[in-house]
């Protein structure tokens, strides 16, 4: 019954009683605001809700667990996704679905949208598409373009394995990293592991580990192949897995519990597929000395919606063009410092009804973003 009529409405901010009231919400008051903004377009941010509202859009080719599913099935996942915007961070926003799947399609039918947004969250396309998505329109809008199935994904994950590390006595720097998953969500963390400084990381796809060897490469990961895998292990996942410190679970992928037992002493497991992790948590336990998954009824979980609300929060109350690195980076110490002395291996990360966590990760994003000398506001 929770989703029956959806699970959205659109509410005014300003009543409307009488005919005075009407003629200045309606024509022809509102004449002098639309002649002020044509003469002076900074004045839409002031007098119209565009600096607040985020467009939450899909082609809904590559849904949670679903799959490609269609635009209008994944319609409730966006519907899901703007009340988490409301409640978390007080974010407005609004899903769109769009009928189509051709890169610049979708990149000109959002430009066309934008003038009626403060941000943009790209949702549930399918790799490769949704990275040349996302770079045509952060290259060609000046309001932050953010695909949170990437970046979200990668900043919990981040700020989750710095916490991890030191329960398990390990430094970042030291960390030899397996993920499972080229895709999306495992490019993005791959790329910001290294960033925030980890020894070194090996990416799996199905085909086996990513190295400059391999002949069957798309860009994306012959570029993950230059920057990745500094060992060059080639063949299966598991020749990789062996002493290894972290395991990463992007994918579907099932690993045997043989293949777990020869990680290195303190091991790390981020087993994240939902709702069947790529290692079962009783597995991993018996393994590992920090254990997180993608689910909610288990300790530490990997949940996007510690990230996207606070940091549209914070990129949308200083104005940026865009969300960089540094922001992105700033956002997953916010929340890792957020544990505090409460650290434990069964508490790594706050959970998503912390009401902290979207005003620090907020504040960290804006304050960031004023460091780097881009807000606008």
């Amino acid at each position: 019954m929770l989703h029956r009529g959806g699970k959205l409405e659109v509410r005014s901010t300003v009543q409307v009683r009488d005919a005075a009231d009407l003629s200045l919400a309606y024509t022809p008051g509102v004449a002098r605001v639309c002649t002020a903004i044509a003469e002076n377009p900074e004045l839409v941010n002031t007098y119209t809700w565009k600096p607040s509202v985020v467009a939450v859009v899909t082609d809904g080719s590559a849904v949670l667990g679903l799959g490609d599913i269609g635009p209008q099935a994944a319609l409730p996942v966006m519907e899901g996704k703007s009340l988490l915007f409301k409640e978390f961070a007080g974010v407005e926003s609004v899903p769109i679905a769009l009928d189509c799947r051709d890169v610049d399609a979708i990149v000109e039918t959002v430009e066309r949208l934008a003038p009626s947004f403060g941000g943009i969250n790209l949702e549930d396309i399918s790799a490769p598409r949704c990275f040349a998505i996302e770079a045509a329109l952060r290259e060609r809008l000046d309001i932050p373009v953010f695909h949170d199935d990437q970046h979200g994904t990668a900043i919990v994950t981040v700020a989750a394995l710095r916490n991890a590390a030191k329960v398990a006595g390990k430094k970042l720097g030291d960390l030899r990293v397996v993920i499972s998953g080229a895709g999306a969500s495992g490019v993005a963390v791959t790329k910001m592991l290294l960033a925030a400084g980890v020894g070194d990381v090996a990416v799996a796809d199905s085909r086996g580990l990513v190295h400059a060897g391999r002949t069957d490469l798309t860009p994306v990961k012959t570029e993950l192949a230059g920057i990745t895998n500094k060992a060059d292990i080639t063949g299966p996942i598991a020749n990789a897995i062996d002493g290894a410190d972290v395991f990463i679970g992007l994918s579907a992928g099932q690993v045997p519990e043989e293949v777990v037992a020869t990680m290195a002493e303190g091991a790390i497991i981020f087993a994240m597929a939902n709702p069947d992790p790529e290692i079962h948590p009783d597995v991993a336990h018996r393994h590992a000395a920090v254990v997180a998954t993608g689910r909610s009824d288990f300790p530490n979980q990997i949940n996007n919606v510690l990230a996207f609300p606070g940091v549209f929060r914070g990129a949308l109350d200083v104005r940026v063009s865009d969300i960089t690195e540094g922001m992105k980076l700033a956002a997953a110490e916010a929340l890792a410092d957020l544990v505090g002395d409460k650290l434990a291996a069964d508490y790594i990360i706050p959970g998503p009804f912390d009401e902290r966590v979207a005003t620090a990760v907020a504040s960290a994003v804006a304050a960031q973003a004023r460091a780097e000398g881009i807000a606008r506001a």
